[in-house]
């Protein structure tokens, strides 16, 4: 992702989030508050999936945690709402894949999927992920109330 990207993102980052059905991020953010929690910074990295110039989608990825937990990696979606069902998410989930086995990861935890985002949960599934534990009443969904999150898991050595 460039600087140039970032406005792009940025639009449906804010609606993403202020939708209130896939992300615990704080609401109401402004564009560099929210450039900081979407701009993943080395050894991880940031990338836009681009068709004729308009950024369709943005994934984030790198290290689950520091230290001695940086061997599984995570990473963060989102589609632009105008570019939902073309397979933006898929394309971007199998960079993501490659690029942590390309990185020497031995894994991918995704710590927070929104059990009620089924269209994600079933992606992530159909890329191999496993649902290793659900936190109830975790997140608090704008639609349904209190649902749980799903920490999902993906083994990369084998």
């Amino acid at each position: 992702m460039t600087d140039a990207d970032w406005p792009a993102v940025f639009a449906f980052w804010h609606e993403t989030v202020e939708a209130g059905e896939s992300y615990a991020f704080p609401l109401g953010l402004g564009s560099d508050e929210a450039r900081g929690w979407w701009d993943e910074r080395p050894p991880g990295a940031t990338v836009v999936l681009e068709e004729d110039g308009v950024v369709l989608g943005s994934a984030k990825m790198g290290p689950n945690r520091p230290g001695r937990g940086s061997h599984v990696g995570t990473a963060s979606f989102m589609v632009a709402p105008a570019a939902r069902g073309r397979g933006v998410g898929r394309r971007l989930g199998e960079h993501v894949v490659r690029w942590h086995r390309e990185q020497g990861y031995a894994a991918i935890q995704f710590n927070a999927v929104v059990e009620t985002n089924t269209a994600a949960v079933r992606l992530w599934r159909s890329l191999g992920f496993e649902v290793v534990g659900t936190v109830p009443e975790a997140f608090d969904s704008a639609a349904h109330g209190r649902v749980g999150l799903h920490v999902m898991h993906l083994r990369l050595e084998r």
